[in-house]
């Protein structure tokens, strides 16, 4: 059970005072959907409005705060003139400007006569000043909850700064004091304050030096969410392992055949990874690794030699892709393969017939398809395996955990292993896959060529347009990936069908194109034709996994590159330089070019390595956004920077292998902090894992 002295932060964010549904839905959408997510919404920037002159010794542009006597009203005489209130001190005057406003509430604001005070910035109007919009107007009695510094957030449309401000005052209002969950000595080592005050002076900076990652209060909070995510990771990685196992040992009777077949040698670390997985198939305890490759690094191979470990051993093997563009390329890898070891291996999709469904489940439950390659549709009720031993998940950060754990318990103590083409930099791999043992491929297979990367300004589109036509003549094969317009699958498409549109009247039906909203078999379609060279010219938007396989494609045109994420850009030059003829990616950008677009380009020119364009793109933009976490189930960091605080990030690694070493149940009075520590940071996975495990 949550503890209930937290109750209070789990409530939706229209508990607050002043938050009815409309405003609700917008800090909902800013933040998330309950108080506490407003306590990590850190400031931006802030306000000094501590400066309080008389009228006559404020200059324009300056953030002021006024006592003054309110003189009189002037009502605009048209629609197109503001409204103006007159106000003085004993050194001057000065009026506040309010286009639109209504007379009624700005008379019972400002009463003629009677003090207030005003905060807003100076400008000059012929000569005088005056404050437009003044942003507080308070009574005398107010003036030092206006006199403040005050904290600037980011916000999302439709929401404005003064009800996020209180919405936020409100939820630190409402948050308890917490008992201490860090070790004493760390604590007092690094000269943290407690929870709440890191908290509130967090949310209260005093100078632009208070908004920095590296201050002790910004420190202290990044390192209890690190805490949180390391300790769950851990309670979770132990249970694991106590988990019985089993023992698959293969004969390598399967494995040889295929490895003898092959028309090159495994790469040392394809050979490294396959005896790495083959180790841990052949323990007691259950295998739970991740293996990490480029695009092109041979991940499939390495993952179906394991597959034929489970069959050497008697048992099945099952492999599952998140989309059905990607299973059926595994399959296509795959099935010669498994015909050179003389071994049936079998698709599932959602877009089988009922029939060939049930062929399919009577096979899988009777042990006589021993090897499977599918969608999602492998996780379906109806779908029972005789003994399947291990589940192999293609580009595991599409898929949620429910759906990895669905698999593995369709057998006895399945071994997982879950295969990644995003490189992982490492201390992402830390802080978010700490539960798996990793092995990483960081050659590419022999012969492969390297790719000619170029950036090419859009003013000189038509140029870009006459070398695909020439690659196009000679018989090449061409890949022009469609701007990302906004996160929106509709604008994408447009943009896309205008792009299509022009290449179509240069090219006629040499063009194909393909894109998210397309129905399975015409999208087939474009990737047959592609793949077949009846089309030369594949149009892409981004929603779409290019998942196809065509050696024969040697040319890569990505419109706005600018706008791209590294990994992304980095997966989709991996379409090209599969062949025997040279590569080239053509990174079309519009300028001006910001600072940031033009490192990731110039990282995209100097290096083709994967991992280290994961480590830039880290660096570039930090934890949260590198993989895409909203959309794979991953957790947020939203207080801790896994550049600016990786020193923090080990720490709080070693301090929970220490915890589960010395207080495996968390009963201890710190292990009850502890507790609580994972509910605030909604890992209560991990708190369950305790109860079950």
């Amino acid at each position: 059970m949550r503890p209930a002295l937290l109750n209070p932060l789990f409530a939706g964010p229209t508990s607050l005072p002043g938050i009815g549904d409309k405003l609700g839905r917008l800090v909902e959408k800013l933040v998330g959907p309950r108080v506490g997510d407003l306590l990590w919404h850190l400031p931006q920037g802030l306000i000094d409005r501590r400066f309080s002159p008389k009228i006559a010794e404020a200059r324009a542009g300056e953030m002021v705060t006024l006592t003054v006597t309110v003189s009189d009203h002037q009502a605009p005489r048209s629609r197109r003139q503001p409204y103006r209130v007159w106000c003085h001190d004993e050194g001057g005057t000065l009026s506040l400007v309010f286009f639109h406003g209504h007379s009624d509430y700005i008379q019972k604001l400002l009463p003629p006569g009677e003090q207030r005070v005003i905060s807003g910035r100076i400008e000059m109007f012929q000569g005088l000043p005056q404050i437009t919009h003044p942003d507080h107007v308070v009574t005398l009695a107010e003036r030092d909850k206006v006199m403040r510094v005050e904290p600037v957030y980011g916000m999302t449309a439709g929401l404005t700064a003064k009800p996020l401000q209180k919405a936020i005052e409100a939820a630190l209002d409402r948050t308890p004091d917490l008992p201490e969950w860090l070790d004493p000595a760390w604590k007092q080592r690094n000269g943290w304050a407690d929870w709440k005050t890191a908290l509130l002076q967090a949310h209260h900076p005093e100078s632009e030096k208070d908004l920095e990652p590296t201050t002790p209060a910004r420190r202290r909070l990044a390192y209890d969410e690190l805490l949180a995510s390391q300790l769950a990771i851990s309670l979770v990685r132990e249970q694991q392992r106590e988990m019985p196992g089993r023992s698959i040992r293969g004969d390598g009777r399967l494995r040889d055949k295929v490895l003898a077949a092959l028309p090159y040698r495994l790469t040392p670390s394809q050979v490294m990874a396959g005896a790495e997985i083959a180790g841990d198939m052949a323990s007691d305890s259950r295998m739970v690794r991740m293996l990490q490759g480029d695009v092109g690094s041979g991940k499939t191979v390495v993952a179906f030699l394991a597959m034929l470990t489970a069959v050497e051993a008697g048992c099945q093997a099952a492999l599952m892709a998140p989309t059905e563009i990607l299973a059926r390329q595994h399959f296509a890898t795959m099935a010669p393969l498994a015909e050179l070891a003389g071994v049936g291996l079998t698709l599932l999709t959602g877009r089988d017939t009922a029939k060939r469904k049930a062929q399919i489940y009577e096979g899988l439950a009777n042990g006589s398809i021993q090897l499977i390659v599918g969608t999602h549709a492998l996780v379906q009720e109806d779908v029972a395996f005789a003994d399947l031993a291990l589940a192999v998940i293609d580009e595991q950060h599409r898929f949620g955990v429910h759906q990895r754990l669905t698999l593995s318990a369709k057998g006895r103590a399945v071994d997982m292993l879950v295969m990644s083409a995003t490189p992982i930099p490492r201390t992402l791999m830390l802080a978010v896959y700490g539960d798996l043992d990793a092995s990483r491929l960081t050659e590419k297979p022999a012969g492969r060529k390297p790719i000619d990367t170029r950036t090419v300004p859009l003013d000189r589109l038509d140029e870009v347009v006459g070398a695909v036509g020439r690659r196009i003549a000679a018989g090449g094969r061409v890949y022009w990936v469609c701007p990302l317009v906004e996160e929106s699958e509709v604008v994408d498409l447009a943009a896309a069908e205008d792009r299509f549109a022009t290449l179509v009247a240069r090219f006629g039906d040499k063009v194909a194109m393909v894109h998210g909203q397309m129905k399975g078999p015409e999208r087939d379609k474009a990737m047959a034709a592609f793949a077949s060279g009846q089309a030369q010219l594949l149009v892409a938007t981004t929603v779409i996994e290019v998942g196809v396989d065509v050696p024969a494609a040697t040319v890569m045109v990505i419109e706005h590159a600018e706008r791209f994420g590294l990994a992304q850009l980095h997966q989709l030059r991996g379409r090209v330089g599969r062949g025997e003829e040279a590569s080239s990616c053509l990174l079309l950008y519009g300028s001006p070019l910001s600072e940031n677009a033009h490192s990731r380009l110039a990282i995209m020119r100097e290096t083709e390595d994967g991992f280290r364009i994961a480590e830039e793109d880290l660096r570039l933009r930090g934890g949260g956004e590198v993989l895409g976490t909203r959309q794979s189930g991953l957790p947020e960091m939203r207080l801790a920077n896994l550049t600016l605080h990786s020193d923090l990030l080990q720490a709080a690694r070693d301090d929970s292998r220490l915890i589960i070493e010395r207080d495996p149940t968390l009963a201890t009075q710190r292990g009850e902090a502890l507790r609580t520590l994972l509910y605030l940071f909604e890992r209560d996975a991990a708190v369950r894992t305790l109860r079950s495990g």
